[in-house]
């Protein structure tokens, strides 16, 4: 085993720590670490990255619905819309070339980061059920979503959060745990969108994903012990630092 292969094999711990913590955050990590690291071209980073969130997301959704976190009528009808986002989104990636991909990803890390950094605000307590949110307005946000998160290969939890927060008035509890079951959902649309057009090393993936449903574990066990607010903050700083890199490395490509 070389040295790539067993630092991507350790970060995979981290990708699911911060889907078990965070809701999300997964494929911000993945596709930088299966591009630089692992060396995959990014049109098969981004669908092995899809792969490995939906499975990591899966299993964190199982362990958040067992403390009845999850709103799941506007987690499904999000999802439903989120889908045939990401589907369209991952049928148009598959013919962009890789730099654009790249940038795109990049540009949508720092406005996670950015959200991120500047905090939002809780509604309710944490045990209080939300008011319903209209379905046009989740069917609306939904393909939206799934439509930026499926283009550049994001699971999407950075920007469905802060949607479930903003729109349907879920304290974040809640936010995080129904965005586990829309990134489920969205992952799986959009890696059908790239399967059709583009290889993947599948034993690779199993792997990855093998270690981030154990972090997903760990992370799950701190959403319960640890303050959100510090953590995100922190976190959104890490992701802008990666987003500059991601920048500096394509344009090194571009001019070299």
């Amino acid at each position: 085993m070389n040295f790539s292969l067993e630092l991507t094999l350790a970060l995979a711990l981290i990708i699911g720590l911060t889907l078990g913590l965070l809701g999300g955050g997964g494929a911000i990590l993945a596709v930088p670490v299966l591009t630089y690291i692992t060396g995959l071209e990014p049109v098969q980073a981004i669908p092995t990255s899809l792969f490995i969130v939906g499975v990591t997301s899966l299993v964190s959704l199982s362990l958040h619905a067992a403390k009845k976190r999850v709103v799941w009528r506007t987690g499904l009808f999000f999802g439903v819309a989120a889908m045939v986002g990401a589907f369209a989104g991952g049928r148009a990636g598959a013919y962009v070339p890789a730099p654009v991909l790249m940038l795109s990803f990049a540009a949508v890390m720092t406005a996670a980061a950015i959200a991120m950094i500047r905090g939002r605000r809780q509604t309710g307590d944490q045990h209080e059920r939300p008011p319903e949110l209209p379905i046009s307005k989740v069917l609306a946000t939904g393909a939206v979503v799934g439509l930026v998160s499926g283009f550049v290969g994001a699971g999407g939890g950075f920007l469905i959060v802060p949607a479930l927060v903003l729109l349907a008035r879920l304290p974040m509890p809640r936010a995080v745990a129904t965005s586990l079951l829309i990134i489920t959902m969205q992952s799986a649309s959009g890696l059908a969108g790239y399967a059709l057009s583009t290889p993947l090393d599948w034993s690779l993936a199993v792997a990855i994903a093998g270690l981030a449903v154990a972090g997903s574990f760990i992370g799950f066990w701190l959403s319960n012990r640890l303050p959100s607010q510090g953590l995100r903050k922190g976190f959104g700083f890490f992701v802008l630092a990666i987003a500059a890199v991601v920048v500096i490395e394509e344009t090194l490509l571009l001019i070299g």
